[in-house]
């Protein structure tokens, strides 16, 4: 079984959102990479989501998919359900509030710098890049269907 899931993403308000560009309409924007690295001593992985966060613009989601056939041809024996389990716990991060614990009331910044610090577990972040944008939403849509290479 193949699942895709859908884009998750979370202005702050669309007003605040409006408020927090400067002149000519552009937003400072930093993503990661999602890696499912189940044997962290082999070194392989497989990039299955990106999380994108705009300070400037209140912006904060991640778009993932999981490929069973794939993930299951690179390794057999992997839980697809923790894998499964993993990402959607990151998915409420991103969306933050109660549901999430802890982590999900800080605010989206310290969300996205939570999601995105080293850790060993089968869901692992790349190091974090930056990027300029005049639509945070459509930026991480596009990082997701060149980087993952699932449609958008």
């Amino acid at each position: 079984m193949t699942s895709k899931t859908p884009t998750s993403t979370f202005p702050d308000s669309a007003a605040q959102a409006s408020s927090r560009t400067d002149e000519s309409g552009w937003f400072d924007f930093d993503y990661a990479l999602l890696h499912v690295v189940p044997h962290v001593h082999v070194g392989s992985s497989q990039v299955v989501g990106v999380v994108l966060h705009s300070r400037t613009s209140g912006f904060i989601g991640i778009r993932f998919a999981i490929d069973d056939a794939k993930l299951h041809a690179q390794w057999p024996s992997l839980d697809i359900e923790l894998v499964a389990r993993e990402l959607d716990a990151l998915r409420s991060i991103a969306h933050g509030g109660k549901e999430a614990g802890a982590i999900g009331l800080l605010p989206p910044s310290e969300r996205f710098h939570w999601m995105t610090a080293p850790r060993s577990a089968v869901v692992q972040p790349s190091d974090v890049h930056a990027g300029r944008t005049q639509d945070a939403e459509s930026s991480l849509l596009e990082l997701f269907a060149r980087i993952v290479g699932s449609p958008i």
